[in-house]
C-alpha cells in the first residue's frame, strides 16, 4: 500500500507543478467492453468493465485477480442478478460498483468512463467512498487510489453450458450458455440460448456471436440507455442468423438455463419472426420453433 500512496503523491505533486506525465500504470483504469476480455495485464488493477453485474461476470474478473472492477446493472432485473454480483465480489473482499443501465452503454466501456453514472456498490467499496450517484470515471480514479487487492481464493465457477433436450431428437444442437462467450466453433448452425445481454461489445458487429449459429438468445438488460441491450439482434439479422432477446425480470441474467426455462421474448429480429418467432413468447417456445423451422429447411 505505501508503494501506491507514493506513486499517487508523485501523480498528485505533478498534477499541481503542471508537468506533463502519464499517470503510473497502476492508477490507470483498464476499460474493457466485456470482462471476458481480460488478460494478464488485469491483476492488480482496476477495472471499469461493460458486462452485467451477474455472477458469472463478477467471477471472471475475480478470477482475473483485479483490484477493483465496475460493471453495468443490466437492469437489475429478475431476482436482482443484474447486480447480483456485487455482494459474491464482497465475499471475497473487492470492492465493486454497477452502472446504471440508462446513463452507459451496455457492453461498451468508453461509454460508461464518458458518461457512466453508479447505481449500486457492494460494503467493501462503500468503505472506500463509493456512493451511487457518482461517475464511473470519478469511482474508477478513487477505487484505484484506495481498494487493495485481494487474497482470498476465488472458487471454481460451476459448468455454465447445458445440452438443450428438445422433442426434436439430437438436431439441430441446441445449448445453454452463461456467457455468449463460451460459444465454441462447433457451435456452428446450433441454437445457442445464452445468460448474456444482447449488447454489441463496443458497438462491434462482429462482436455478436463468434459463429453461424442457426439461432441465438440473449437478456434484453432492462434495453437501456440508447436500447443497447438489444443492439446484436440487427447485426445478427445481416448473417441470417436468427435472434430475440427475453425480459431481464422475466429470467435471470448470467444464467442461460433461466433464459431457457424462464424467459420471455421481448424482441426478435426480422429472421427469427420468419420461422415462427414472436414478441411475447417463452424462450422454451421460440427454441422450439426455431428447431423445427431448422428441420423444415427454413432459412
Amino acid at each position: 500500500m505505501a508503494g501506491l500512496d507514493a506513486a499517487a503523491a508523485v501523480w498528485s505533486l505533478a498534477r499541481n507543478e503542471e508537468i506533463a506525465l502519464s499517470p503510473p500504470p497502476n492508477l490507470s483504469p483498464i476499460v474493457v467492453d466485456s470482462v471476458t476480455k481480460l488478460g494478464p495485464e488485469a491483476a492488480g488493477r482496476v477495472v471499469v468493465g461493460a458486462s452485467h453485474g451477474g455472477i458469472f461476470a463478477a467471477w471472471v474478473a475475480a478470477a482475473a485477480h483485479v483490484r477493483a472492477v465496475i460493471l453495468n446493472d443490466a437492469g437489475v432485473g429478475r431476482d436482482g442478478a443484474g447486480v447480483a454480483g456485487l455482494a459474491y465480489l464482497d465475499r471475497l473482499g473487492l470492492a465493486a460498483a454497477a452502472a446504471d443501465h440508462d446513463s452507459a452503454r451496455i457492453g461498451d466501456g468508453a461509454d460508461h468512463m464518458a458518461r457512466g453514472l453508479l447505481s449500486h456498490v457492494n460494503a467493501a467499496a462503500a468503505a472506500l467512498g463509493i456512493a451511487a450517484g457518482q461517475s464511473v470515471a470519478d469511482a474508477a480514479r478513487l477505487l484505484a487510489e484506495r481498494a487493495t487487492p485481494s487474497d482470498r481464493p476465488v472458487p471454481p465457477e460451476d459448468e455454465a453450458r447445458h445440452r438443450i433436450d428438445g422433442d426434436w431428437g439430437d438436431a439441430p444442437a441446441a445449448w445453454t450458455l452463461d456467457s455468449n462467450s463460451l460459444v465454441r466453433p462447433d457451435d456452428a448452425g446450433a441454437i445457442i440460448v445464452t445468460g448474456s445481454h444482447g449488447g454489441l461489445l463496443g458497438g462491434k458487429p462482429e462482436t455478436a456471436i463468434r459463429v453461424d449459429a442457426y439461432a441465438a438468445v440473449y437478456n434484453d438488460a432492462g434495453g437501456g440507455i440508447d436500447d443497447a441491450g438489444f443492439s446484436r439482434l440487427p447485426a445478427l439479422d445481416a448473417r441470417a442468423i436468427a435472434a430475440a432477446t427475453v425480459d431481464a425480470f422475466s429470467a435471470r441474467i448470467g444464467d442461460g438455463r433461466s433464459t431457457y426455462r424462464e424467459g420471455i421474448v421481448t424482441r426478435v429480429n426480422e429472421s427469427a419472426r420468419r420461422r415462427g418467432g414472436a414478441v411475447g413468447m417463452s424462450c422454451i417456445e421460440f427454441v422450439a420453433r426455431m428447431a423445427r423451422a431448422k428441420l423444415g429447411g427454413t432459412q
